[in-house]
């Protein structure tokens, strides 16, 4: 299947480069995935889309300040480096601005005091490379947020303010690890979610760290060349058994944003040696890849914002959904001036 299948387009004027004034405000788009049937409402208005009974399923990683501006020693340069995850007690594996200057051995002054070296290099140059960077002293998760920045993604043209610490950040965020927002969930409010409640539906959480993994763009012609880079999970035992349940007794699994899925999807056990089928519980790494042709095994809807041409998680989403039907409600999100990616409006697919 070539890349290219996947693509659409796109007004520039309709990525959306703020939140709504008002969390939880943005449009909703509703697709049934059996009939490719469309409905236009609001977030607002999730709880009169979902069945009661529903187990939805939130990923609970909370944003890192990722984004830190180091200066070169040796020319003055500033650098800047978008830390991906930790290696070690001081080391962390990180992408970085003008890739191929920063080799093994160059070394960087950050503020307070603080320096650091790469000291390692995958990829060599190239736009998905990563460098292992070592700081002195150790850098933690209260350095990065007095020193570093929200990293909001490149097509959003804009320095971070400082709302974007509150807003490109999900109500529920309790995990710090993500290099991006796992962003179908920052639509939530706990007006939200009470409604949801309100309605008979049963809630989880998943843990998967947001990484390159998630929002590399496919590069490859043909899409079964592409190679995920490796992002990290959790599933609790609590969840592992709301998911048995709800699979016991009929109930839908609503998947909120594809990291969700991926998780979920990674998850999953067939049955075999280690036991029945199902989700098993437990913490690993995943480079799982779906597009149209996987059978879905844990999720059966899909709450999901509006991707990127040609990335992963549009891939993903039509492989839920079907690749035609999903184009042709993109095409109309467009003719409706629905905003799209991060900061954008909503998909429900049931």
């Amino acid at each position: 299947m070539k890349t290219d299948d996947f693509s659409f387009d796109l007004p520039e004027e309709l990525i959306a480069q703020f939140p709504p004034e008002r969390r939880g405000e943005s449009r909703l788009l509703v697709l049934d995935r059996e009939t490719g049937a469309r409905r236009h409402a609001f977030v607002r208005d999730l709880a009169d889309f979902v069945e009661p009974g529903t187990l939805m399923v939130f990923n609970d990683s909370r944003v890192r300040k990722a984004r830190i501006y180091g200066e070169a020693l040796d020319s003055g340069a500033r650098v800047e480096f978008l830390l991906l995850r930790r290696r070690g007690p001081a080391e962390w594996e990180a992408s970085c601005t003008k890739m191929k200057r920063q080799k093994p051995g160059r070394r960087y002054r950050f503020p307070e005091g603080v320096e650091a070296e790469i000291v390692g290099a995958e990829g060599e140059g190239g736009r998905d490379a990563t460098r292992a960077i070592r700081f002195s002293p150790p850098i933690d998760e209260e350095y990065l947020e007095r020193v570093g920045h929200i990293p909001l993604p490149p097509y959003i043209k804009r320095e971070d303010a400082a709302s974007d610490s509150e807003r490109y950040q999900t109500v529920y965020a309790r995990e710090a690890g993500s290099a991006a927002c796992p962003t179908a969930g920052l639509h939530f409010t706990d007006e939200i979610l009470a409604s949801l409640d309100a309605k008979g539906v049963e809630r989880a959480y998943v843990t998967l760290h947001v990484g390159l993994g998630t929002f590399l763009p496919v590069r490859a012609e043909r899409i079964e060349e592409h190679a995920m880079h490796e992002e990290e999970y959790t599933v609790s035992e609590e969840t592992a058994r709301a998911v048995a349940r709800a699979k016991a007794e009929g109930r839908p699994v609503l998947a909120v944003g594809t990291t969700s899925v991926r998780t979920l999807e990674s998850a999953w056990r067939e049955e075999g040696d280690s036991g029945p089928a199902g989700l098993r519980a437990g913490s690993g790494g995943t480079r799982i890849f779906i597009y149209p042709g996987y059978r879905f095994r844990a999720a059966d809807r899909l709450f999901t914002n509006f991707h990127t041409p040609k990335s992963t998680l549009l891939m993903l989403v039509s492989a839920f959904a079907g690749r035609e039907s999903v184009l042709g409600a993109y095409e109309e999100a467009v003719r409706e001036r629905y905003r799209f990616f991060s900061y954008g409006d909503a998909m429900l697919i049931r």
